[in-house]
């Protein structure tokens, strides 16, 4: 092949401007190392190859007047000048039709466990057939989630087959194959040798999802050492994976079926009616409203040719609903869920601390141990902190001498966290002995300056069991006036409450403001928060409450039949037992009880807002949850500690929130998933991910759930 000299541009040009009137294709070869030489004249026949060096490129003249039919003949290179033979121009080749590639097929495992519907759009998706052996592999682009094609929008010939409206995704997972993450053999005896590529996993496994299934395959791992293999979801596996990618496996594998991680979080939340039951019932809506769905985009599809052809087609029936698992199965794999994760829960709860604490013990939960610890546990004891949060929860058969073992674990965590030890605990009973320190001082014999007070509302219901009826109708006014003869409220948050009710009286014109309107408009939910309130000391509460009772167990203390509200007798005797235990309900003199957690502006007065530690009431609020906790009527005592450790922990994550200001509307449990987000942040971005977060400490071996004491 050869080119035109360089001196002719002017020919040059004309020719290329003919060539293009007589639409015969130009190729421009632009040669950046090898400056061009004369040649011989080309076929005008043939393609003209235009060779342009790129420091002097030609320019492009205008047309001159040429034959209308006859190309003019190219220029002969002058005879002094021998013409030089270019080296041969190098032209992309040709495009060619593409040779035939044979079908990919599925591997022969995966073709006995997909249904119809799932095979052929995987076979041309997934796989392609290797050009010598026919083989099918992999696509050399993967991804996480391969989605299937929908089914065409406008139907010209009727459905051949349902399988197209029938179809579900597939997660693949092989994070050896897209990642490239280094895996190594798990047996000591190969020290940690690398694993390699083992080829596509024969099972794949079907996975539950909040409206449907998807399937899930994975890759084969080989160690060449010891020759054994390990499928990439296995717990070896993914274990050695770093958090930002074992985030990305969405589900927890089982025997039989497997359940997606956004089923898992739905069953956590331990309330009122969250049970697997519901669950399972809302699950089957959703699944049999997704399926009657695709039912309908069938039918709809095939209607226009029933209706429109003389002789009615013959249409394949759908394919019936995959049933699913079972209540039963659904709360097992929530236990694996949990057991999964019991180190980073037992964590989470070792790591809460308090300086008030509050102990408290409840019956109602120990009545759901099934199995073999049946009737081995007859209180649950629960230790809380001035937050509502709690640190222990233990199982004993008794009270007393069985809680020993729980105050040394306490005692020493407090001890190796380096955390100040507690100087206030509210107890419902122990407070005080004649014969020396109590019993709660000799349980935290550590703690020297543990100072115990008898919770105040266990006192109250101690004066209380002298009634004769709780349905008396001055059974709620003898309550309010024991409340008031052991509280009184700060002087001056009552007055700057007051001014701010009068300004908002003000506010609303209303005319002359009486003290008695502005006493009704202040609630006891206004008081609790912006006023402070105190014990009225040993000798002022003694007085006001034995004047209480004898005024109520006299005439004034009966109702319009004459029936008395208390038993003369009982409530004698009962305050002669309680008298002693004035001095263990009065607030300690040097500690504050309240914490002021911000402000408010009410009719123009600044009002602080403030968080009361007195008495183990958070306990009781928590005791009304605790039962919820575990799901279902009964569990087994394995079953029973995960499901009661996961409620105590999302608890004081809820509990600690509501005690932070400001807080964050990302709502999360997992503390690796949050310290894994803080570390990135901080190395990323340059600063933490969120300023409250603290890293939880390590385990450290403490019961805490469940100390089994077996029946005589």
């Amino acid at each position: 092949m050869y080119c035109f000299a360089e001196e002719d541009n002017e020919e040059l040009a004309a020719a290329a401007s003919q060539c293009e009137t007589q639409q015969t294709t130009a190729i421009v070869h632009v040669d950046v190392h090898q400056p061009p030489a004369r040649h011989l004249p080309v076929n005008p026949a043939l393609a003209t190859i235009v060779h342009v060096d790129v420091h002097q490129p030609p320019a492009r003249q205008p047309p001159v007047h040429q034959p209308p039919v006859h190309q003019p003949p190219a220029r002969q290179p002058p005879a002094h000048q021998p013409p030089a033979l270019q080296p041969p121009v190098h032209q992309p080749p040709a495009l060619q039709p593409p040779a035939h590639q044979p079908p990919a097929e599925l591997p022969s495992h995966w073709k006995d466990q997909l249904p119809p519907s799932q095979q052929e759009w995987i076979r041309h998706t997934l796989f392609k057939a290797n050009p010598r052996t026919g083989k099918p592999e992999l696509v050399p682009q993967l991804k996480l989630w391969w989605h299937p094609p929908q089914p065409p929008l406008i139907h010209t010939q009727p459905p051949a087959s349902p399988n197209l409206f029938f179809t579900r995704p597939l997660f693949l997972w092989m994070p050896h194959k897209m990642w490239l993450y280094p895996v190594v053999c798990v047996r000591p005896a190969c020290g940690k040798h690398r694993l390699t590529a083992a080829g596509v996993y024969r099972t794949v496994r079907r996975v539950l999802d909040v409206d449907g299934w998807y399937d899930l395959a994975t890759e084969y791992l080989e160690c060449k050492r010891c020759s054994k293999k390990y499928p990439a979801w296995s717990e070896d596996i993914l274990g050695q994976l770093d958090l930002g990618h074992r985030s990305q496996f969405p589900a927890l594998l089982t025997y039989r079926y497997s359940c997606d991680n956004r089923v898992l979080r739905m069953m956590r939340e331990r309330t009122m009616g969250n049970s697997v039951a519901q669950l399972y019932k809302k699950l089957q809506e959703q699944h049999s409203e997704a399926w009657m769905q695709r039912v309908l985009q069938y039918l709809t599809a095939c209607e226009p040719f029933a209706r429109i052809c003389v002789v009615r087609p013959v249409f394949a029936e759908p394919p019936p609903m995959p049933a699913l698992p079972k209540p039963k199965w659904l709360l097992a794999v929530y236990a694996r869920d949990v057991l999964g994760r019991l180190d980073e829960v037992k964590a989470k709860i070792t790591s809460t601390f308090g300086s008030v604490l509050k102990m408290d013990s409840t019956k109602k939960i120990t009545k759901k141990l099934a199995g073999a610890a049946a009737g081995t546990a007859a209180w649950c004891t629960n230790v809380g902190n001035e937050h509502g949060q709690v640190l222990v929860a233990v199982l004993t058969a008794s009270e007393g001498h069985a809680l020993d073992l729980m105050a040394d674990g306490l005692m020493r965590r407090y001890r190796e966290a380096g955390e100040a030890p507690p100087q206030l605990m509210y107890v419902d009973r122990d407070c005080c002995s004649p014969y020396g320190p109590c019993r709660v001082n000799a349980m935290f014999a550590e703690w020297d300056g543990l100072q115990v007070r008898l919770d105040i509302w266990h006192f109250m219901r101690r004066i209380a069991a002298g009634v004769t009826t709780e349905a008396h109708p001055l059974y709620g006014t003898f309550l309010a006036r024991l409340s008031t003869c052991i509280f009184e409220w700060d002087a001056d948050d009552v007055a700057a409450l007051r001014r701010a009710k009068e300004g908002e009286l003000a506010a609303k014109r209303i005319g002359h403001i009486s003290e008695e309107a502005v006493k009704s408009r202040i609630s006891r939910r206004e008081l609790a928060l912006h006023c402070r309130r105190r014990t009225r000391g040993v000798a002022e509460t003694t007085r006001l409450i034995a004047a209480l009772i004898s005024v109520f167990d006299s005439e004034r203390g009966k109702d319009t039949l004459g029936v008395p509200l208390l038993d003369h007798e009982r409530i004698q005797q009962i305050w002669k037992e309680q008298e002693k235990h004035v001095s263990c309900i009065q607030d300690p003199e040097d500690f504050s009880l309240y914490t002021k957690t911000g402000t408010l502006k009410k009719g123009g007065v600044e009002l602080s807002c403030y968080r009361c530690a007195h008495g183990s009431t958070s306990l009781e609020s928590f005791h009304l949850h605790l039962n919820r906790f575990i799901p279902g009527t009964s569990a087994s005592d394995a079953h029973f500690q995960a499901y009661l450790l996961e409620g105590l922990m999302r608890w004081n994550d809820d509990r600690m929130e509501d005690a932070l200001q400001g807080a964050s509307s990302i709502r999360c449990f997992g503390s690796a998933l949050k310290e894994a987000v803080d570390q990135l942040s901080q190395t990323v971005l340059g600063r933490s991910w969120d300023d409250r977060y603290r890293t939880p400490g390590a385990y450290t071996g403490k019961k805490l759930a469940l100390i089994q004491h077996q029946k005589e």
